[in-house]
């Protein structure tokens, strides 16, 4: 029986933790599909749940990974044939069934996305979750009405994953991008991505009045607690707020003042579930309008092996862009 590497996350002694192992396909979770895989990206998700750092997984062992591109190997779906090249991300891939860090992947063809045309593998998985719910973010803000006409768009924690994607898709598509960090030495980095400018966190006057001054015609939100409750005061009359994210804090207080006078509307973007019809749509428009320019610069390629670093790393805010890792 062929046998393979992946990333196996266990809960041993009360700790969570993951490491690299054989496996055979028949310990995978059970699926339709069976893809060898080419690449996986790392999300913060993905930290979180190969650490034990958030409660993510319930189950162990675990094959890690929320997103992986790849080979169809077999399948038992007719929709789905050898040959085919696919992307599997979101659902409970990673979480409750096994996941993208492993070279092969077996999962329920209702997971299953084509690969667009105008992508390569490796593309689509720099894109991946963190690309998807990016492109997920400005289509649901647009069909609020978000136009580049309109203002300027604020792009909160934006040396992370989502955030310097969509700071490269708003940028290739007109929009006049503010970017919002705590690093200062990636201001240069940020303006090559396509901010027109970049502010500093810790410079930021967050106010306390229920209104402060309208200045965002829109805004993309990774951080969430009291900077996502200072954008809510700070929005332009009908301005929009996409919220992916809570690096800053699952909760925040405002008032219903901004949503009442101003029209204010905070948009939550899910990419776990989506009805697939949207799916497709999101992955077309990834390879074709949204596509990022720069996704080289923000994507760097890692080892299944150095993955238990990399989560270290995240998680303690010492990366940026995307990492990809090569199996």
């Amino acid at each position: 029986m062929q046998r393979f590497h992946a990333l196996r996350i266990f809960s041993e002694d009360g700790r969570v933790g993951g490491r690299v192992v054989e496996m055979a396909l028949d310990e995978l979770s059970p699926g339709d599909v069976v893809f060898r895989t080419a690449f996986s990206s790392v999300n913060y998700k993905d930290a979180l749940a190969a650490t034990g750092v958030g409660k993510i997984i319930r189950a162990f062992p675990r094959v890690g990974g929320i997103d992986a591109t790849g080979v169809v190997e077999s399948s038992t779906d007719a929709r789905f044939r050898a040959g085919e090249e696919v992307i599997c991300t979101s659902y409970d891939f990673g979480v409750a069934h096994d996941g993208g860090f492993a070279q092969y992947c077996r999962v329920p063809g209702d997971w299953v996305v084509p690969l667009p045309k105008g992508l390569t593998l490796r593309e689509a998985a720099a894109l991946g979750v963190a690309g998807y719910t990016a492109g997920l973010a400005v289509e649901l803000l647009e069909l609020n009405g978000m136009a580049p006409k309109n203002g300027k768009v604020l792009v909160n924690g934006a040396t992370g994953g989502v955030a310097t994607l969509a700071i490269d898709m708003l940028s290739k598509l007109g929009y006049h991008v503010v970017a919002v960090t705590g690093k200062a030495e990636e201001q240069g980095f940020l303006k090559e991505l396509g901010a027109a400018e970049v502010l500093s966190r810790d410079k930021l006057d967050l106010g306390s009045r229920p209104l402060e001054k309208a200045t965002w015609a829109a805004a993309f939100d990774s951080v969430g607690g009291e900077q996502l409750a200072w954008l809510t005061r700070t929005m332009q009359p009908e301005g929009l707020i996409a919220s992916f994210g809570n690096a800053g804090g699952i909760e925040f207080k405002t008032t219903v003042l901004p949503f009442i006078l101003r029209g204010v509307r905070l948009i939550g973007v899910n990419s776990g579930e989506t009805p697939m019809p949207l799916r497709r749509k999101i992955w077309g428009r990834l390879a074709s309008d949204l596509k990022p320019r720069r996704l080289a610069a923000i994507a760097n390629d890692i080892t299944l092996e150095s993955l238990p670093a990399y989560f270290d790393k995240m998680l303690k805010g010492r990366i940026r862009g995307r990492a990809v890792v090569r199996l």
